[in-house]
């Protein structure tokens, strides 16, 4: 056994543990939270390192929760965590609620037998339940399986086994370059490759590593040097926000063990010698399968120079050592009328760091009738480190209905524009448009990057942001005021962390344009201003605009 890696989840584990014992535990919180609490403590106290090992006080907290959960539980066997009455969200928990009968069964402690005997209950009812319900997310099918096959490991029933099967058939959403369909780190990390790995060792279908192994080597291109994980292409709630790779743990060690993968075991060393995140939460899995704490494969170096494109995305990334970029150009937004979960409508199109020094964010928002920020339709390659985005907005104005589509009332079909309804039949008028096409160009240069925008078609001003993280010195642009807007109205500015530093511009005037989100996002008093140090440069269409970025 690895004796370092597991010293390090036991301490972990009981660091939340004695957190715990100051307040006892939360009780108000949904049925999932509830299990994974559960999860933890009962991890503890199984565990033969553990300090809290068969503590009575650890074990009282598990009876009660336990009865907790026992109360909650419909008696169609689903709970209510958000989603009433909801098959997924049951699994989730039920997963957790296996791994905790497998870990009391196997310590057979007999003061925990009434704990036992209530969850068994709690199984007996939840199986059913998941193998006749229905899901939300692609991810879902996974996670509903999963858990029917660790329910069959403890209570074997061949209803739950076809259910496997039967999503199953529908085919993993993964695309040949790793990238699942819902493009989200969150899901990767959280449902679908854990899920994967379950029904894999569970049900004996070996097959579905493959999917898993392909993920994994998808994300050594995906990651930062901070051990964060790209996620601007996510379709989730994770495209707008940050995502560490820790989720990741035992996933890239399973693989490192089974393939011998000296990249896959680097990037576990390096996610356990940086203790981010809740590694305590795997101490329970761990305990459950005790092959997965065994020594690593010697380190080998993930890939650090590199450009790979992502064409299930519509993405490229680039690194080189502590620089990195991400060129993206597979939003959704485009294709329907809605912002919703599940679509990538994020505005980003161009992000890059130098180190500590970063840049989370570069966006277009032309003031063209209210169809707000640039989303480009495609992503095109001309070189290996050349790449095009672009799209064209038509906006019509609209003629008079032909004589035979008129009516005496004046009622007419209540219609969709694309950025607004009216009761206007619209798909009958003739129509003619206002245009513009705009055209960005990402080149990678010595030490940096050039973006070479072209806004052609109508007269209409423009704005780009650029966003850096938090936590830098900004010099050379303008403060327009004191909430984190400056422009820069000449010269070059620079954004720098300590010895890491990033250089742009050149400015562009002092015309001052405001980022407009959008008629989709006003009408609701919606925002997608960035957190961060924002950076103005503005022009107006039609123009031809420079925008260098250099590292040091």
């Amino acid at each position: 056994m690895d004796q370092e890696f597991l010293g390090l989840l036991t301490a972990a584990g009981a660091a939340r543990i004695a957190r715990v014992r100051r307040t006892g535990p939360d009780r108000e919180v949904d049925p999932r939270r509830l299990a994974r609490e559960l999860r933890r403590l009962v991890a503890g106290y199984v565990g033969e390192r553990s300090p809290d090992r068969h503590d009575e006080v650890v074990r009282e907290w598990m009876r009660l929760l336990t009865g907790d959960l026992v109360a909650r539980q419909h008696a169609d066997g689903t709970y209510d965590i958000g989603n009433l009455h909801s098959p997924p969200d049951t699994a989730f928990l039920i997963q957790d609620l296996c791994v905790v009968w497998e870990l009391l069964d196997r310590d057979d402690h007999a003061a925990t037998m009434p704990i036992r005997s209530a969850i068994h209950q709690i199984l007996a009812k939840a199986g059913p339940a998941l193998a006749t319900g229905g899901v939300h997310t692609p991810n879902h099918r996974w996670e509903v399986s999963a858990a029917l096959a660790r329910i069959n490991h403890i209570l074997p029933d061949q209803r739950y086994v076809d259910r496997i099967d039967e999503w199953l058939a529908e085919g993993i959403d993964a695309g040949p370059d790793g990238i699942y369909s819902e493009r989200s780190a969150i899901y990767a990390a959280a449902v679908t490759n854990p899920s994967l790995l379950t029904i894999a060792w569970r049900q004996d279908r070996p097959e579905l590593i493959e999917f898993v192994r392909r993920n994994l080597a998808a994300t050594l291109h995906l990651l930062e040097p901070n051990g964060e994980v790209d996620a601007v292409a996510s379709r989730r709630q994770d495209q707008f926000g940050i995502r560490d790779v820790w989720e990741y743990l035992l996933q890239y060690r399973e693989l490192a063990l089974l393939d011998d993968d000296g990249r896959f075991a680097a990037v576990a060393q390096s996610i356990e010698r940086r203790g981010a995140g809740e590694l305590g939460d795997f101490l329970a899995e761990v305990l459950e399968r005790p092959e997965l704490a065994e020594p690593l494969p010697p380190p080998a170096d993930p890939p650090t120079d590199f450009v790979r494109e992502f064409p299930s995305q519509a993405s490229v990334r680039i690194r080189r050592g502590s620089r990195t970029a991400t060129i993206f150009g597979g939003t959704d937004f485009h294709n329907l009328p809605v912002i919703a979960s599940g679509l990538s409508v994020n505005p980003t199109f161009f992000k890059m760091r130098a180190g500590d020094a970063i840049l989370d964010s570069v966006r277009l928002a032309p003031q063209f009738f209210g169809t707000g920020h640039f989303h480009s339709e495609y992503l095109r390659r001309w070189s290996p480190a050349v790449v095009e985005l672009g799209s064209e907005v038509a906006v019509p104005y609209y003629q008079p209905l032909p004589a035979e589509r008129r009516t005496e009332d004046g009622r007419y079909a209540l219609t969709p524009d694309g950025r607004f309804y009216a009761s206007m039949d619209f798909g009958q008028r003739a129509r003619d448009y206002r245009t513009l096409r705009t055209a960005i160009t990402v080149a990678e240069v010595g030490n940096g990057f050039d973006l070479t925008f072209e806004l052609a078609g109508s007269e209409t001003p423009y704005a780009i942001e650029l966003c850096f993280r938090p936590g830098g010195v900004l010099s050379g642009a303008v403060a327009i005021d004191g909430s984190g807007n400056y422009q820069l109205e000449s010269g070059t500015g620079v954004y720098a962390v300590g010895n890491d530093r990033i250089e742009f511009g050149p400015g562009s005037g002092v015309a001052r344009v405001a980022m407009d989100p959008g008629e989709r996002y006003r009408m609701l008093n919606g925002t997608l201003v960035p957190d961060g140090l924002r950076v103005y440069l503005t022009g107006r269409a039609p123009a031809t605009q420079r925008l260098e970025f250099r590292t040091a």
